[in-house]
């Protein structure tokens, strides 16, 4: 297409001219259209609610017979609303539409003075000084020029620079040309302004009636290029498009119906793109005829026309419509795009090369490593470091707690938190995905625990052999990456990674209820009072009636026995130091009841995991602007966390605080930072640490990948490309690192990763009143993750800070992680259609196409994945964990021998097929090469017409109807009346 002819998006503004007892009406704004539309209501002081445009089927048959009947002047070269008016009633006259007598009433008629609506607003309102660049940068043409606060037209430019920089209006605005030079911007609604898209366009509907015309005359033009014509439109948008209809007067709402069809019809994808590409008045018809196709007609007793529909939050793409239709036998093209979606992409490709794989993800992700700090310039991000430091801190440090308990003190919460910095940082900066943010797992724990035991009983030193062990997987994780077995990662689908993450989910909203339970026992309370003996209650410290002999021994080291202890003077912890016994009515089986303090813990708990959820939904709130609305639900997890401190601190309750390391040195003096691989160990312990290395590979890849997979989603809409090979070596070379160290050992953390994923999505800032803002992506870079592990390194220095934020509220943080990151998981959708009766049942994609008993099938088997999987991470088997996540691999390959590779597709992703079914599959889609043909070189909006008999064509079957017969009969007798005067 030649550039004159590229669609742009559209501003449709409708204007009517009232004539009431010979008194003249200026033009007047009554409605418009971005997506949907707005009416000036009744009082005339606003904008109603936008609502999607109802439409008679009366008033759509109208406009038909209005451009098959009118003038239709098309790519139309003028440059002001004085050329356009001659232009056309020039036309006019010479095809007899309109007698040469009237032309100049007709003319006066269309120069009227157009008053809008945001006038009112702005008539008492200081002029505004803005930059022009600012505001075409974001909201209109690009080449409109910006000369002493006005603005101009390039087309006009040349020719009116005197009148311009004057601003006068030539005429005196009764029927004299107005110049189109200028824009007065203390009369734009710059609010407004900033939802129209760069480079959009306006389209002007005229409509009204006067008492000089015995009969309707119409006209729709299309300018090219487009003219920013002054005072015709609200906003300072250049006219590509008018459509005009003034008839006599007493058919004001039949014009003003007619008008409403022309303008909805400018905002409809298929027909907006005719309207541009049209090259004669039969397009525009097609045009209309395709739109008719696919009208929804409601009848009239079943509903209330009045009712204003309200815009829907997801509109479906119109894409299809300008697809062709093909006979019966061919693959419908929704098939074809649906398979094409699941094909693996070129990341996951086998190069057959060593170190093929590593070298494409280099080469890929090379080009936008300074954009990925470029990129991180927004307060988004900052928001997402905030939440993600918080929300990361905890679950490092208690992993550091529970393995300084299983390994006695070897590797503990200080270890924890430098690993997890030290692989974060190196991660986020050199990673193919740095979205995906790494953490402890629990196998791994199991791992620590067992290899400990085994040490200790055997009489080998742990943190060796535990280093021999790290670097034996380095170097198979090295291994893996050289084969590209990245590669196979092709072969974990949706089933695969909705069970593993649904499980992950799970678990993380388990511990958080399980740690506040645990608060319970810490904080116990008594469950007995009786509120008129609270004066009678005590607990007091007591020597013990018979000490044991470790009591003993502590006594005679402390130089202290139970004659010179004043056992009721001591306090709790003193009294527990000394191995007192607590005895009284407010005692329990650990020390004295506490009150108040589990029961603000969970008051903590929930209230953080509430005001989480609303904060993050406030964007869709109805409150505020948008900017405070965004601003808030990117900062609500941080908030959130901020609020519930200064409450806890206001309140007093001395609830459990977060405990950071407050010395940068390792838990036990006789260990440093770097560990000998040998060490005391007999020689063969290197070649026998090879084995459960190779349990721990199959544990990191499993983990590492499937997380990349569901961070790497086709809905995440990613625009940087993937690193699967890159992120594994990445994680192998820090597992080496942190073995050497004597560091705990990190990999992807799925909850985490995907709650990074979700703090950081993108969403159109510039859409249509009454349009959902549209995802766009992710904000893809590299700074988040980076700030993350390096603010979790200089916690050591910021325990000051640290030591206010009560263990519950980061209890509830985990808890909103957890059930957040659930969502969008299609297997919990299925889940909930076990208990509902079809009726109820939502719409769903896959309903249409399985049947509801195969969904359950599907669903029943995943649950029991889901179940088993539970049950072994969950045991002391949790080792084996990742080999069974690979066997959910094979399970889903066996459901391939009951389901149909259709059900498959729509119910989850097709697995790639071997060699010789590849070879067979080359033969059918040989066939379907014109089809694709088709559908990438289809640039063009064309109208396809089925030549099979049993389809309807609009245009045949209307021109048979009664109404359209009485519109062409009109017609007709008016030409008649026409040809008798003359």
């Amino acid at each position: 297409d030649d550039e004159e002819h590229i669609p742009h998006d559209l501003f449709t503004e409708m204007d009517e001219l009232y004539f009431k007892d010979g008194e003249e009406y200026e033009w007047k704004e009554t409605a418009r259209w971005l997506k949907f539309e707005e009416d000036v209501e009744d009082g005339g002081d606003r904008w109603s609610k936008p609502y999607v445009a109802t439409l008679s089927l009366h008033s759509l048959f109208e406009l038909r017979s209005c451009i098959l009947n009118g003038t239709v002047m098309l790519d139309m070269r003028a440059n002001t609303l004085d050329e356009i008016a001659d232009m056309v009633l020039d036309n006019m006259i010479a095809s007899g539409q309109l007698d040469e007598s009237i032309r100049e009433h007709v003319r006066e008629a269309l120069l009227k003075r157009h008053h809008h609506q945001n006038e009112k607003k702005f008539s008492s309102r200081i002029p505004l000084v803005r930059s022009f660049a600012d505001i075409g940068k974001k909201h209109s043409d690009p080449h409109l020029l910006e000369r002493n606060g006005e603005i101009t037209s390039p087309q006009s430019a040349p020719g009116n620079l005197d009148a311009g920089k004057s601003g006068d209006v030539k005429g005196n605005g009764t029927g004299g040309s107005r110049e189109n030079s200028s824009v007065d911007f203390s009369k734009v609604d710059m609010n407004f302004m900033r939802k129209i898209p760069t480079g959009a366009e306006a389209s002007n509907v005229l409509v009204g009636e006067v008492d000089f015309l015995e009969r309707p005359i119409i006209a729709f033009v299309r300018l090219s290029p487009a003219v920013l014509l002054s005072g015709l439109t609200e906003v300072p948008v250049p006219t590509r498009f008018l459509f005009l209809l003034l008839g006599p007067a007493g058919k004001a709402p039949q014009y003003h119906e007619i008008g409403r069809s022309i303008a909805t019809l400018m905002t409809d994808d298929v027909f907006h793109d005719v309207a541009y590409k049209a090259k004669d008045r039969n397009d525009l018809l097609s045009g209309i005829d395709e739109f008719l196709d696919q009208v929804t007609v409601l009848p009239p007793g079943e509903w209330d026309p009045t009712i204003r529909i309200e815009p829907p939050k997801s509109v479906p793409s119109q894409e299809k419509r300008k697809i062709p239709k093909f006979p019966n036998g061919s693959t419908s093209t929704e098939e074809i795009l649906k398979q094409e979606s699941h094909h693996a992409g070129p990341e996951l490709r086998r190069t057959g090369r060593l170190f093929g794989g590593l070298i494409l993800d280099i080469k890929r992700k090379a080009p936008f490593f300074l954009s990925d700090f470029k990129d991180a310039l927004s307060l988004q991000c900052l928001a997402s470091i905030l939440f993600l430091y918080c929300a990361c801190m905890s679950p490092v440090i208690t992993f550091g707690g529970l393995l300084g308990e299983a390994t006695e003190g070897r590797i503990s919460a200080i270890e924890s938190l430098f690993g997890a910095s030290l692989t974060g940082i190196a991660y986020s900066l050199f990673a193919g995905q740095p979205l995906t943010i790494l953490g402890s797992t629990g196998p791994v724990l199991v791992f620590e625990k067992i290899l400990f035991k085994f040490c200790k009983d055997y009489g080998l030193s742990y943190l060796s052999l535990r280093t021999s062990i790290g670097l034996w997987t380095s170097f198979l994780c090295i291994v893996l990456v050289a084969t590209d077995a990245s590669s196979l990662v092709c072969y974990i689908t949706r089933f695969t990674e909705e069970a593993f993450a649904a499980l992950i989910c799970i678990i993380f909203i388990y511990e958080a209820l399980e740690k506040l339970f645990h608060l319970g026992e810490l904080y116990a309370f008594n469950m007995h009072n009786d509120l008129d003996k609270l004066t009678l209650y005590s607990c007091v410290c007591s020597e013990p009636q018979n000490p044991s002999n470790e009591t003993l021994q502590m006594w005679l080291k402390t130089n202290t026995s139970m004659d010179t202890i004043t056992w009721t003077n001591l306090t709790v912890s003193e009294c527990k130091k000394f191995h007192g016994v607590f005895l009284g009515s407010a005692c329990g089986h650990h020390g004295p009841y506490i009150p108040d303090v589990l029961f603000w813990s969970v008051i903590l708990f929930f209230t953080t995991f509430f005001l989480s959820s609303f904060l993050k939904q406030f964007k869709t709130k109805r409150y505020f602007p948008t900017k405070v609305r965004s601003t808030i639900s990117d900062f609500a997890v941080f908030l959130t966390i901020v609020i519930m401190v200064l409450i806890d601190w206001l309140v007093g309750v001395p609830s459990a605080k977060l405990h950071v390391p407050e010395k940068f040195e390792p838990t036990l003096n006789d260990r440093g930072w770097l560990i000998d691989p040998l060490g005391s160990n007999p020689w063969w312990t290197l070649l026998v640490a090879a084995f459960p290395a190779l349990l721990c590979t199959i544990l990191i890849f499993m983990d590492q990948q499937i997380t990349a997979v569901i961070i790497n989603r086709k809905e995440h809409k990613l625009k940087k490309g993937c690193g699967y090979h890159l992120d594994l070596l990445m994680v192998g070379v820090m597992l080496g690192i942190c073995s050497i160290m004597g560091l705990p050992w990190f990999v992807a953390a799925t909850v985490l990763s995907i709650s990074h994923v979700n703090s950081l999505k993108v969403e159109s800032e510039c859409s249509a009143p009454g349009e959902q803002p549209k995802f766009l992506g992710i904000r893809e870079q590299r700074v988040t993750g980076l700030m993350i592990f390096v603010l979790m390194g200089l916690s050591v220095f910021m325990t000051s800070v640290l030591k206010f934020i009560p263990m519950p509220v980061l209890y509830g943080v985990f808890l909103y992680m957890g059930a957040s990151s659930l969502r969008g998981i299609q297997f919990f959708d299925r889940i909930k259609l076990f208990g509902m009766p079809a009726k109820h049942q939502p719409d769903l994609i896959y309903l249409r196409y399985v049947p509801l008993w195969k969904v359950h099938v599907f669903t029943v088997v995943q649950l029991t994945c889901l179940v088993l999987l539970w049950v072994i991470k969950a045991s002391a088997a949790a080792v084996v964990f990742p080999m069974m996540v690979l066997a959910l691999v094979f399970i889903r390959k066996l459901m391939d021998l009951c389901f149909t590779k259709r059900e498959l597709s729509w119910l989850d992703d097709l697995m790639p097929e071997s060699k010789k079914k590849k070879e067979d599959d080359k033969k059918k889609k040989a066939k379907e090469v014109s089809v694709q043909k088709v559908l990438s070189t289809n640039q063009k909006v064309c109208l396809f017409f089925s030549i099979d008999p049993s389809v309807v064509n609009i245009s045949d079957e209307m021109a048979k109807t009664a109404q359209w017969k009485a519109l062409a009969m009109n017609t007709e007798n008016a030409k008649v009346t026409r040809a008798n005067l003359r």
